[in-house]
Parts: structure tokens; sequence; C-alpha cells
């Protein structure tokens, strides 16, 4: 059986005001890297009101299972392909597929806008996340690293859609 059966995934709403309900999830969904990923994630320094702004900049998708956010994804449209961040889903219910069904929205939404890629940024430390972004159709591209290191800290992966 399709455990993400129950889940609908919706663009965000223009009236949306559950920003401290968003944060929170992502907050939650981004929590395990803490003290594994150095340096520190940019969820840490996201408040409802950037995170509001961000919104403006980017298109984001939510999952939604019984009128409750269970997950989202942003989207950044550039020249040539969407970057995608924020991928979280809520931390208990991991594993049903709704990070797919996430992602699959932002590829149906940039080939629609005649985007033929993809792209996101994973830590170097978090081993799972490219083995997972990898089946996705994910490949790595580069090692960059953040200012101040001088050792690669992400890993910058992209999608070609057919």
């Amino acid at each position: 059986m399709d455990q993400s059966v129950g889940i609908s995934i919706v663009g965000l709403p223009a009236d949306f005001d559950q920003w401290g309900d968003l944060l929170a999830l992502i907050r939650r969904a981004f929590a395990y890297m803490d003290g594994v990923i150095d340096p520190p994630s940019s969820a840490h320094r996201l408040t409802a009101e950037n995170l509001r702004h961000k919104a403006r900049q980017e298109t984001a998708f939510l999952a939604v299972e019984n009128g409750r956010i269970v997950g989202c994804v942003f989207a950044l449209e550039r020249a040539n392909d969407f970057y995608v961040g924020k991928l979280a889903v809520e931390p208990g219910i991991q594993g049903r597929g709704i990070g797919g069904l996430l992602m699959l929205a932002v590829e149906d939404f940039a080939r629609k806008r005649g985007k033929d890629a993809i792209e996101l940024q994973t830590r170097i430390e978090l081993t799972a996340n490219h083995a997972a972004f990898a089946r996705f159709g994910f490949r790595e591209t580069e090692r960059t690293a953040h200012e101040g290191y001088d050792r690669p800290t992400s890993v910058t992966m992209r999608k070609v859609l057919s």
C-alpha cells in the first residue's frame, strides 16, 4: 500500500498565515542536523518574517494531511533551472514518500516554466541525504565551502529533467 495516501501537495496559498507553524515544522525536520553539520543549519536563522519574505521570492509547496501541514519545499527560479531548498517533512512521518511527492511537484512546476533542471545543496556530512537525492535522480556536480571554511561543507546536486 502507498504510504503517502491521504497526502495532498498544494501550492502555498496567497492568503497563507501559518508562518509560525511552518517555521516550527522546518526546525523540527532539520533538528537532527544539530551537532552533525558544521556550520550549523541556516534553519536556525529563519524567522516567521523572513520565511514569509522567502515565500514572496520563491515558489513553495506544502504537503497536507488531514488539514495539517506535514511537509514543505521552496524553489527559487533562476535563468536555466530552479534551486530547491528547505525540503522538510515532519520527523514522525518521514519515510512515507512525502519528500518525493514534494520534489515531484517542483519538477512538474519547473517543466511548466520551461526549465530543464533542478539543483540543490546538501551538507557533506549528510551522506544519507546524498543517497536519497541520488535515488530521486540527482547527481553530484560540485563541492563547495561555506565562507570561512577551508574544506568543502556542501555538495551541489543537479537533476536534469526529461
